[in-house]
């Protein structure tokens, strides 16, 4: 978990200015102590003390909307998994009572004489098909207060025993809640589309929080679906061969614990996931971000194309790390190993020391690089590069006989653009042998390869590039390309451009196979960007970047 995520957690409110500017600003969750523990809902509500009785003399009358789920103690967000049925708030209130005799009790069973002294005769009728399984029943975002749909308000009444935190005043505020719970509950994991503040009236919770950026563990469900912000992660019989990437899905979280008079602050778009303990009540404050709101609509298809792109690049980039100079000078050394038959000498050192040179930096370019002129790592390079390109050739040869069977290069020439030479669709560095190599030459010296493939093997060179250059061998390979042109000069960056498309029989070919290439893998990293990030089923294997 990076520092910057970190879950603040402060002991005292903070100012109106220092909240603004150093919490919510940053979009960090904040657990703040003793929040609202001056409220009267902390002592009135208590079902410890009367609370129960107090709530049902206050809104016994109102009917809530409540959530009903199978799965019990969990409930899942999706609307396949739970339905909401009309209940009058002293059925609910009775159910609690229930739950607290229980508790005291132990037996877990009661007499009928018992049963209609806790419920009365007149919410029996209305409690009697929770009876059995009153843990099924959860008061989840019951409206107190709604700027958006006032009708829906259920429990005015109750707004009396609250009190705005000051830091809230000047927010945009969308709705005030009520969540209350008979029995152990557990949320499925979600994230909302607004500032949250979760306040705790009384008993207990325990909630986990991950950052947007850990979208892609959770599974999302389908933006297009009515829950899309919700994980499709079960979290009963979880089977991690069908949520692979679920199972680091804690190296990403945070857990805190809340009690009563606690709040913790949840930005927008941090997923969460609650357990509550027995006949527990909190109050939410959802309002507006400053992102949102200044947000104008005519602006989203503009918004959209940007974030699409930033999350595409690092997407990419994710499937081509850094290549460090120590990861260079190990190839260096291999090479030297290998063409002094295993034995290390002297130009180990030296190799070691160029690596760290920009070696282009100063120099003329050469139009013509010979091969007698190029370093070991550089022969090895491209003894690597011939012999792929050979050995794939031959190949395609032996399923077609009509094309010429000769070993030189300029066999190479492959005269049917149709069939292309092993034109394999990797999306993935470790398994494309061109690419990593490519990759892990310093652009020095793959540009001293290129001008002796140039010079001594043009149509392996032209070959490699019509016909074997994958996507993501495109992509390494014009990224090597920016890294050259950042140590040439502007004379020596289009000399070498013309040398090198000018061995091409058709240099615009080449240019398509390159650009093509480099957007297939785009390609590819946008649809894995939309699968895990959106949901997007494409159909056919997933996407493997």
């Amino acid at each position: 978990m990076e520092e910057s995520l970190r879950i603040r957690r402060l002991e005292e409110v903070p100012p109106a200015k220092d909240f603004t500017a150093r919490i919510e600003s940053r979009n960090i969750p904040a657990v703040i102590k003793g929040c609202v523990k001056d409220w009267e809902a902390v002592s009135k509500w208590n079902p410890s003390n009367g609370g129960l009785e107090y709530l049902q003399e206050r809104v016994g009358l109102c009917v809530v909307e409540a959530m009903l789920s199978s799965f019990a103690p969990v409930f899942y967000g999706d609307l396949r998994s739970h339905e909401r049925v009309p209940l009058p708030f002293s059925a609910f209130i009775r159910l609690c009572r229930l739950r607290m005799h229980h508790a005291e009790d132990g037996s877990g069973a009661y007499s009928e004489s018992e049963r209609t002294g806790l419920l009365g005769p007149e919410s029996e009728h209305d409690c009697k098909p929770y009876e059995d399984a009153p843990q099924q029943i959860y008061l989840a975002q019951v409206p107190i207060i709604s700027t958006e749909n006032e009708e829906r308000v259920q429990l005015e009444t109750l707004r009396e025993d609250i009190q705005m935190p000051a830091f809230l005043e000047d927010k945009s505020l969308i709705s005030v809640n009520l969540w209350m719970n008979n029995a152990q509950a557990r949320s499925s994991t979600h994230y909302d589309p607004h500032h949250n503040l979760l306040c705790i009236v009384s008993g207990c919770k325990q909630v986990v929080l991950w950052p947007p950026s850990a979208t892609l563990v959770l599974y999302p469900m389908p933006i297009y679906g009515e829950a899309s912000n919700h994980s499709s992660v079960p979290l009963d019989n979880l089977d991690f061969s069908n949520y692979p990437r679920a199972e680091s899905s804690m190296e990403y979280s945070q857990k805190v614990i809340l009690h009563a008079g606690d709040a913790l602050f949840i930005p927008e778009g941090w997923f969460h996931q609650v357990d509550s303990d027995d006949l527990t009540i909190a109050v939410n404050f959802w309002w507006q971000s400053n992102i949102m709101s200044s947000m104008s609509e005519h602006m989203d298809a503009y918004y959209l194309r940007i974030l699409l792109r930033r999350m595409t690049v690092r997407e990419m980039n994710q499937v081509l790390p850094k290549a460090s100079l120590v990861e260079m000078a190990n190839t260096k050394r291999h090479a030297c190993k290998l063409l002094n038959n295993g034995q290390v000498d002297q130009n180990d050192k030296d190799l070691d020391q160029a690596s760290e040179r920009k070696d282009l930096e100063g120099k003329e370019l050469k139009q013509e690089t010979t091969l007698h002129e190029l370093e070991p790592v550089a022969v090895h390079a491209l003894h690597e590069l011939v012999s792929l390109v050979h050995s794939h050739v031959n190949a395609a040869e032996q399923r077609q006989p009509e094309q010429s069977t000769s070993r030189t290069d300029s066999a190479l020439n492959v005269k049917d653009k149709g069939n292309k030479v092993v034109r394999v669709h990797a999306f993935s560095l470790e398994d494309d042998p061109v690419a990593n190599i490519i990759w892990t030459l310093p652009p020095c010296t793959l540009q001293r390869v290129l001008l002796a493939m140039v010079k001594s093997f043009p149509r392996t060179l032209e070959a490699l590039i019509l016909h074997m250059l994958t996507p993501v061998g495109a992509e390494v390979l014009t990224r090597k390309f920016e890294e050259m042109d950042d140590l040439n000069t502007k004379e020596d960056r289009n000399r070498f451009y013309q040398v090198f498309y000018e061995s091409f029989n058709d240099q615009f070919a080449a240019m398509d196979a390159i650009l093509n290439g480099k957007e297939l893998f785009a390609l590819q990293a946008y649809k894995n960007v939309l699968d895990k990030n959106i949901g997007v089923d494409w159909g056919g294997p997933k996407p493997v970047v």
